[in-house]
């Protein structure tokens, strides 16, 4: 099985507020789309509810929503009732947040593809603490989105599986 968080943070890990982005990185979101489509998402109602009508389910994807109730209606998503459940449905899955199914996923996960925002916003979630046990095999450079905020793509993966043995 593969694992594999993405997700944008803020200077200080801020990856959300109000159940929204405290951003507008379209190179971001396109990024998100290049490296998922074709793959199972898994992301909590709450993300599931902060993506705009038009984009749910997210097109071209297995869409897993996590909830606690079992009732919850997402068309054109699988409704699980725990993370685990979730990680059983595909050999490999991308989790697309929120801050509680990344921490929940985190000690299972394979690799982490963060994309660094140069803002210091204020919010409510927050990404989890990414350890030791981690290393970045890809950092790109500073880039400035078409929206004016700068902004960065890495990569990482836990040490035992990032190659060479860094």
């Amino acid at each position: 099985m593969t694992v594999r968080l993405i997700w944008a943070q803020s200077r200080r890990g801020v990856v959300g507020r109000d159940n929204l982005l405290p951003w507008r990185i379209p190179e971001d979101l396109a990024r998100f789309r290049a490296l998922t489509t074709g793959g199972t998402v898994v992301m909590g109602r709450r993300t599931w509810e902060s993506l705009p009508p038009r984009f749910r389910p997210l097109p071209g994807r297995r869409n897993v929503v996590v909830t606690r109730d079992s009732s919850y209606d997402a068309p054109g998503a699988d409704i699980v009732t725990s993370v685990e459940d979730a990680l059983t449905l595909d050999d490999d899955v991308w989790i697309g947040g929120g801050a509680e199914i990344y921490a929940a996923t985190l000690p299972v996960a394979d690799a982490l593809f963060v994309t660094d925002v140069d803002l210091d916003v204020e919010g409510d979630r927050h990404a989890p603490p990414v350890g030791p046990d981690w290393r970045e095999v890809a950092v790109g450079d500073w880039q400035t989105s078409e929206t004016g905020v700068r902004f960065r793509f890495r990569e990482l993966r836990r040490a035992e599986s990032a190659g060479s043995g860094g």
